[in-house]
């Protein structure tokens, strides 16, 4: 039996790797003043048709559940968030400052950087309509990609403004309802030859390459720029105009983060969706709100590809689960003993693992180095005293078992 396609097992390396991206994640979003939410994995499957229309429903994991109910497993967060803000806006200070990490599902062709099931980190202010609110999302955003120990160097956010084609599509005539269908080109337009755009806009074509060639300014955007100058984040920022992200709901302010070497999917993507909560709770709320989702998948592919990345990543993990101690008991008469120390040594806090069964005294301290212990205690003929090695160093020394502790701390603080 193998796990479906697009779906993960995560063994004990690769849950490792995962939870250092949860625990950067979360860490980072608390410095910022977010705090942690989640919602259901399954909901109506109208709530995702009436966000992004029918044919979100060839992408979605959905079935009729036991009480005849039309259900998905949720392909993103953001129509959960709507849901429960309309719902529980009365009983939260504005503006609010919530971030999730959910595991989302969508049915759809597996590739680089895309699976069948991911996690993402969600981080939205909802109930601001200022600009700063855009600036420091942008500045989350940049500040979780350094925090994994990428620079300017590797990772660069582009940002733009749907208002900015808003406009441009009204100066050009062009009536509403083909609005969406220009920027999905526009969207489109990086990934695909320039003809086969031009093909799409028509008319539209010349004036539109001419702002993505970089003729467009934006004054919002300049103010967004200038406002991460102050941060000293610019170095991760470029202003973009041909991002303008897929989705119908965005209103404002949109940006993506990528690899500057452009090999690999967006890291992250998100803006402004004033209008989204009023859409989805039919009118009876409306809330100025702004997100965007990191994806555990792609993130995971590029700190696997960043040297630096990849060594800050093994080394917090290294710390995470390697011993503090290990128990070698060379004489089974003091197993007694030893489990004695090994539970007040974990009552402590120390990680502490010792042989369950009977083994040689050589097998044991091969065990200790390979779990990555810092220190074994040898429970043998020394008894009441009990042998202490520093595996790092190899330094021995005889101690009585009472007080071990106190020991413990110098040698566990002191450096590797």
């Amino acid at each position: 039996m193998q796990s479906l396609p697009g779906f993960r097992d995560f063994v004990p390396k690769e849950c490792a790797a995962r939870n250092y991206i949860f625990h950067r994640w979360r860490e980072v979003a608390r410095r910022y003043g977010f705090v942690e939410w989640d919602g259901p994995v399954l909901e109506p499957t109208d709530l995702y048709t009436k966000k992004s229309g029918p044919e979100i429903v060839t992408q979605l994991f959905n079935f009729t559940d036991k009480g005849e109910r039309e259900v998905a497993m949720r392909p993103e967060l953001t129509p959960t968030l709507a849901r429960v803000v309309a719902a529980h806006e009365r009983e939260f200070k504005k503006p609010l400052k919530w971030f999730s990490i959910p595991q989302c599902f969508r049915y759809e062709k597996q590739q680089r950087g895309r699976l069948r099931e991911h996690y993402q980190f969600n981080a939205d202010i909802i109930g601001e309509s200022a600009l700063e609110a855009d600036v420091e999302l942008i500045a989350l955003c940049v500040d979780l990609l350094r925090a994994f120990g990428f620079t300017a160097e590797d990772v660069v956010v582009r940002i733009s403004d749907r208002e900015f084609w808003i406009d441009f599509l009204r100066a050009q005539n062009v009536p509403e309802e083909k609005w969406e269908e220009v920027l999905q080109a526009i969207d489109k337009s990086e990934r695909e030859p320039r003809e086969k755009t031009a093909a799409r806009l028509g008319s539209l074509a010349e004036p539109t390459f001419k702002i993505l060639d970089g003729t467009g300014t934006s004054e919002k955007l300049e103010q967004v720029v200038a406002a991460l100058r102050n941060r000293g984040l610019t170095e991760f920022v470029k202003i973009d105009l041909g991002i303008v992200r897929g989705l119908a709901y965005y209103s404002g302010v949109v940006f993506e983060a990528f690899d500057r070497g452009g090999k690999l999917r967006a890291l992250a993507g998100g803006g402004r969706y004033d209008n989204l909560i009023q859409q989805l709770s039919d009118g009876a709320v409306s809330l100025p709100a702004i997100g965007f989702a990191m994806g555990d998948v792609v993130l995971g592919e590029l700190i696997a590809e960043q040297p630096a990345a990849k060594a800050k990543m093994e080394e917090a993990i290294a710390a995470q689960q390697n011993l503090d101690i290990y128990v070698v008991i060379a004489k089974e008469e003091r197993r007694a003993d030893a489990l004695a120390q090994i539970q007040a040594l974990r009552d402590r806090g120390y990680r502490v693992d010792f042989p369950l069964t009977p083994a040689k005294v050589g097998k044991q301290f091969q065990t200790a180095e390979q779990l990555g212990a810092r220190i074994a205690i040898l429970f043998g003929d020394e008894w009441p005293q009990v042998k202490l090695k520093d595996l790092r160093t190899g330094e021995q020394s005889l101690l009585p078992h009472e007080g071990l502790s106190a020991r413990f701390a110098a040698l566990l603080s002191s450096p590797a």
